[in-house]
């Protein structure tokens, strides 16, 4: 005697359109993760560039040092995070 359950009628057909389903759903989740990544990387750059553009402008007006201090530490090299109020206290 079989212990399996009787298979349902066109159960092979349905099983195999699930699994085509879900196949083209990974791809499809698959590219639109390649297009986020690349997305984040192009934004990334852009800020970098941003910052740059930023600090080239800032040496000629005389007020990179007192800016310097307030940039989040990732742009800098500094370690202090200085406030507005506090960078034209000192």
């Amino acid at each position: 005697m079989d212990a399996r359950a009787p298979e349902a009628p066109h159960g092979d057909a349905l099983r195999d359109a699930a699994e085509n389903l879900f196949q083209e759903l990974q791809e499809h989740f698959q590219a639109l993760i390649a297009t986020l990544n690349l997305r984040m990387e192009e934004m990334g750059s852009r800020l970098e560039d941003l910052q740059k553009n930023v600090n080239d402008l800032m040496v000629p007006a005389g007020i990179e040092d007192s800016i310097q201090g307030q940039m989040h530490p990732q742009f800098n090299n500094s370690r202090v995070n200085v406030t507005p109020w506090q960078a034209h206290q000192h």
